[in-house]
């Protein structure tokens, strides 16, 4: 036996015996058929774009999304396979109605398989049912809101969307949940109009829930949104005076109510803006007390944030009396050459205001009338001018509660 092993021949012998056995056994191999068992291969509606766009019809409601199949065939091409190299295919392009159908499916194979040697032996589910339905199309508005932080100094207003509404395409079961679009965009301490140019958009039902999009499409997934943004100010409110008849800045008392308001508006506008000015108030108008109610004017550009609109003016005179002087120092001035003028009044009451001290010691002949003609021209007839009351001796005393008239009669003057 010895002899035997060490021989050379005899394991070449063994040898051609080995690899016969091995070459028998591949080639069985390759030969030999088995059936596997595929799962989860996704379904494919072939021509559901066409349906779409020739027949206005979309596939709705489909049960199952994928299958299961048992393939029996060669082994060196089944077991060459995965679930993700088949397709589970439908033509819905032949369909030509709405209803609810059930279709058989055929599968798919990659290119380069023999499809002709594998057989399809089993189907779980054997076919696919789902709803054919009509495409229609319903117009939302776009609502939304900015959801950043804005600048100290700064307002906004509400967001601005571009377009204000959206079409969306879909079946009737799909589309009658849809109520609006909602959009969302954010950006950090803006201090100036912020545009998002792609702002996505979510579709909400009327309880504001976000809707599956599932069998829908919208004209656009973006839009528009732009955020204006204003800047606020507070404005003081004043008013100007007109000193007079002892009346200045250190005996008067004035009171505005509001003294400010809070404005919203382009920087360049309210940068020019340091108070708003409601009247200018004469203080030889009134005796002691003024108040008057004042609409507070605003620009058309800017927004009045306070909510106010009016403001009520208070003025005080403190410290001073009046008294009633019968003025009968009464002129003109200013006849146009050519003409001549005749006071008709004799005296007028004039109404003098000053502390205490200057009205006990001031007298009529100290208080003069002056009524300015040169604004008649040339006019012939009685008249009303307006006269002008001046103190002379003292100073800080005037007339008050004015204008104070008289009557004079101008004629041509005689040759």
């Amino acid at each position: 036996m010895k002899k035997i092993y060490d021989s050379r021949a005899f394991w070449m012998v063994v040898s051609l015996i080995a690899s016969i056995a091995i070459w028998v056994y591949m080639t069985s191999m390759k030969t030999d058929e088995v059936k596997l068992t595929f799962r989860g291969i996704s379904v494919d509606l072939v021509g559901e774009d066409t349906l779409r766009s020739s027949k206005n019809m979309v596939i709705t409601d489909m049960d199952n999304a994928t299958v299961n199949v048992d393939l029996t065939g060669p082994r060196r091409i089944v077991a060459s396979l995965t679930p993700e190299d088949l397709t589970a295919v439908i033509d819905v392009n032949k369909l030509s109605r709405a209803a609810y159908t059930t279709q058989q499916y055929s599968i798919a194979f990659p290119d380069g398989v023999d499809s002709s040697k594998i057989a399809v032996s089993k189907k779980i589910p054997d076919t696919i049912s789902f709803v054919v339905s009509p495409l229609n199309t319903k117009t939302v508005q776009v609502r939304g809101s900015f959801d950043g932080s804005l600048a100290e100094g700064y307002t906004a207003e509400t967001p601005v969307f571009e377009p204000a509404t959206i079409t969306v395409s879909g079946p009737d079961a799909y589309l009658k949940n849809v109520e609006y679009a909602w959009v969302s965009f954010t950006k950090d301490n803006v201090d100036s109009t912020y545009r998002d140019d792609n702002a996505p958009i979510k579709l909400m039902n009327e309880n504001g829930e976000e809707c599956s999009t599932t069998g829908l499409t919208c004209s656009q997934d973006t839009v528009v949104a732009t955020l204006p943004l204003l800047q606020v100010k507070e404005i003081p409110i004043t008013v100007d005076l007109v000193n007079g008849a002892g009346a200045l800045p250190d005996n008067t008392v004035v009171t505005v109510e509001p003294t400010s308001i809070t404005l919203a508006g382009d920087s360049a506008i309210l940068s020019g803006i340091n108070k708003i000015l409601l009247d200018t108030v004469d203080l030889t108008s009134f005796v002691s007390t003024f108040s008057e109610t004042y609409t507070i004017p605003i620009d058309n550009g800017l927004k009045n944030l306070t909510g106010v609109t009016e403001a009520k003016v208070s003025v005080e005179i403190l410290n001073l009396e009046t008294k009633k002087f019968n003025v009968k120092n009464i002129s003109y001035m200013g006849v146009t050459e050519g003409f001549e003028a005749e006071l008709i009044t004799e005296s007028i009451e004039v109404m003098i205001r000053g502390t205490a001290e200057q009205l006990a010691q001031l007298r009529g002949e100290n208080i003069r009338a002056v009524a300015d003609l040169t604004d008649f021209n040339e006019s012939v007839g009685n008249y009303s001018p307006a006269v002008k009351i001046q103190v002379d001796g003292f100073t800080d005393v005037g007339a008050v509660m004015g204008p104070y008239t008289v009557s004079v009669e101008i004629r041509k003057a005689q040759p």
